[in-house]
């Protein structure tokens, strides 16, 4: 009989805890003290993952636990392999949507920034935000996160701060930050500029209306934006079409819901003669396309909606009213007055904040611009933003998982236009810029000398955090932490940040280090109901993932979201999947505990019988196959692979056949079949070890024996080695 004695049952809720405390304790979440057995630290090959840092507005959700059940499972496997392992963990300040949850707070309490000085805000933002980090991190400590916590980052603390600085300022000089009048996305209800990427798109139902702008006006227009035609400085047709060739370059005076307009018919090739009425009404104050149009044809601009979607600089009639109030009263007057020719309903795409939920508005405004088509010296040859950004990804310097992202990022890189990097909010980094009369200083401090004002505007979010692979390295200094963890490995987010976040890194990473963020790009999908619904409060689906792993474990649900996930692909979440992966954390247990107490802790390593020996050849080609699934990435198959071999191959046959040979009266046989099972149950718990960490370094500890923490399993050798 085995000394070792195990419950009958496992209890997840009675050790989660002490393990993970005792993995921080060892300090070889550290990879400057700890790779695996057998290599040193200085000979090991790093392995690195920076996490996408979740943001400091509440607690994690299910989508979370997904991304970091996947990293995790990664580390910990490359951890095993003797590599120089690094998770290098942080979160983000997310000035916006912090922004945004603490004014919902404020307003319950019947407040607004504006009853505090910018200084008193944003320490108050601050310090909910700080709040908001520490239960994130008690969090990524339930769920196993093997990261090294002595280098936690925050996209808005000190190191950080000089980062962003060191990198505005480098831009600044070089010509590659400007800034300029242009339309930007404005957010009424955020009170700020936003980026095109920050923008939700939602069909809705929306009314087409066609119409003239008087009765005298010789060609018809169509739009479902009538309010902006109070805008309106031209009417733009494409130069080919027969239908009003004779019109162009006439310039007629109308006026047009009380408001007296210029319109010049203008000719443009970009122009759809196939659509509506093949002729666009031209308003450039109020969008990007009418702009540029604009700015070709040497167009007047007349703005007519402010930042808080309210009419102006037009009629008595529409003065002051709100943006949808003055579109009825338009349409009313187009009525009136017979000059609506049709109206039709058609299916619209409203744009909005994706943080606010606020309806965008296309405002002229002087913000700051990132130039991604200026070209800039780099190594004596002439190079852009744009060209860094792309070819890295069609070199494949940068692998890009799924493949069909790939596509997608070169798409959008090609259609990139200038990014607008200012916000109108008080929370965030402040854009390093004084300004003394016509003087303006960019540097990391301030100006000495009286009578210098620091810009107001804070910076985008995505690009403090578009630094985050080097900055939470040390740079802009030239430390160790740079020189051996930079690039990073492997970078895992949502494959919904493809553009917000990873395509900032490649650009600033290439720009400002000359070295890719990454080798490669593993993108994972989204969490959903069992209906395939996201979550969200108006659903009322919302599942909290620490209350599953109360009642199952966190291995049950770690398990239940990669098995049978691929990259790129949505998942359907599922409480009977980790239902059925706790019951498979008791089945190891049982086959721990039949196990030792059938195969005594001091069985001698016996000669093998030849179908003892077949066993083990058999785990060892199928451990290097679980190998070549985790090299390359494809943790859903290596998961449920060792799910069905230790349920099916181990319980159901090994053991099974093995039970006679236990009670066998030839000790030569008994004791081949004692060490047959030991071995496989062994190899099994590292095998498993990346994805069920808690149940596996339980069980091995309990074998052991031993509180040395070089015996934990988090840092035994993988059993297949180069």
């Amino acid at each position: 009989m085995s000394s070792i004695e195990l419950p009958k049952t496992y209890d997840p809720s009675a050790t989660e805890t002490d393990i993970y405390r005792r993995w921080e304790q060892s300090g070889f979440f550290n990879p400057d003290t700890c790779v695996a057995e057998g290599v040193t630290a200085a000979d090991a090959k790093p392995f690195i993952i920076a996490m996408p840092p979740p943001n400091v507005t509440g607690t994690l959700h299910l989508g979370h636990v997904f991304e970091h059940a996947l990293q995790d499972t990664v580390i910990r496997y490359h951890r095993m392999r003797g590599r120089r392992t690094l998770w290098i963990p942080g979160t983000d300040h997310a000035a916006i949507a912090t922004n945004a949850k603490y004014e919902k707070i404020l307003a319950k309490e019947g407040k607004s920034r504006h009853d505090f000085t910018r200084e008193e805000y944003f320490r108050q933002v601050n310090e909910f935000a700080l709040d908001n980090q520490q239960h994130i991190l008690g969090q990524l400590r339930i769920i196993g996160d093997s990261v090294d916590w002595s280098r936690l980052a925050f996209t808005l603390d000190e190191e950080r701060e000089r980062a962003v600085r060191t990198a505005f300022k480098r831009m600044y000089d070089e010509g590659l930050i400007y800034r300029g009048n242009r339309i930007v996305n404005w957010d009424p209800k955020g009170q700020t500029t936003i980026s095109d990427d920050e923008i939700i798109h939602e069909e809705t139902k929306s009314s087409l209306y066609t119409f003239r702008y008087a009765k005298d006006f010789p060609i018809p227009i169509a739009t479902t934006r009538p309010e902006t035609k109070v805008g309106d400085v031209a009417v733009a047709v494409h130069p080919d079409d027969e239908r009003y060739r004779g019109f162009v370059g006439k310039t007629y005076s109308v006026v047009f819901a009380d408001t007296p307009l210029e319109i010049r018919i203008i000719a443009d090739k970009d122009v759809d003669p196939t659509y509506g009425t093949g002729a666009v009404g031209v308003t450039p104050a109020h969008s990007l396309i009418d702009w540029e149009l604009a700015e070709r044809h040497d167009l007047p601009f007349k703005k007519v909606i402010n930042e808080h979607a309210r009419m102006e600089n037009v009629s008595d009639m529409l003065n002051g009213k709100k943006v949808l109030e003055a579109r009825e009263l338009v349409v009313r007057w187009l009525k009136d007055k017979g000059l609506l020719e049709k109206e039709e309903e058609i299916l619209n795409n409203i744009s909005k904040s994706d943080r606010t939920g606020g309806i965008i508005e296309p405002l002229p405004k002087l913000q700051w611009f990132v130039d991604v088509d200026k070209e800039f010296d780099r190594k004596g040859s002439p190079t852009t933003l744009k060209s860094i950004m792309r070819s890295v990804v069609e070199s494949g310097d940068i692998t890009v998982m799924p493949e069909h992202f790939r596509k997608i990022y070169m798409h959008w890189v090609e259609n990139l236009r200038d990014w607008c990097i200012s916000r109108q909010i008080l929370y965030g980094h402040r854009i390093p810029v004084w300004y003394r009369g016509d003087d303006i200083s960019c540097d990391l401090v301030a100006p000495k000398g009286d009578g210098w004002i620091q810009d107001e505007d804070t910076l985008d979010t995505w690009f403090s955090s578009g630094l985050w692979t080097f900055s939470t390295l040390g740079w802009p200094d030239t430390t160790d932490d740079l020189r051996i963890y930079h690039p990073t490995t492997v970078i895992n987010p949502g494959y919904e940040i493809l553009t917000l976040w990873v395509s900032r890194m490649i650009m600033l990473s290439g720009y400002l280090l000359d070295q890719i963020p990454f080798h490669t790009a593993y993108f994972h999908g989204i969490v959903r109901d069992k209906d395939g619904r996201k979550f969200s409060k108006s659903l009322n689906n919302g599942i909290d993932p620490l209350d599953v792993t109360r009642s199952n474990g966190t291995d049950a649900l770690r398990m239940s979201l990669i098995v049978g996930v691929g990259p790129g692909s949505d998942l359907k979440f599922d409480l009977n999947k980790v239902k059925g992966y706790r019951n498979f954390a008791n089945k190891l247990w049982n086959i721990a505990r039949f196990v030792l107490m059938s195969a005594p802790d001091d069985v001698p390593r016996a000669p093998l019988t030849e179908g003892d020996a077949l066993v083990l050849e058999k785990l060892a080609a199928f451990s290097r196959e679980v190998t070549d699934d985790m090299e390359a990435l494809r943790l859903y198959m290596a998961g449920e692979k060792i799910y069905h071999y230790i349920w099916h191959t181990f319980a159901d046959d090994i053991i099974e056949a093995a039970k006679p040979n236990l009670k066998s009266d030839d000790a030569a046989v008994r004791q081949s079949a004692q060490r047959m099972l030991r071995e496989l149950l062994m190899t099994s718990l590292k095998l498993l070890h990346p994805f069920m960490p808690f149940v596996t370094e339980e069980l091995w500890g309990r074998i052991h024996g031993t509180d040395d923490a070089k015996t934990m399993l988090m840092v035994q050798a993988w059993p297949v080695v180069e």
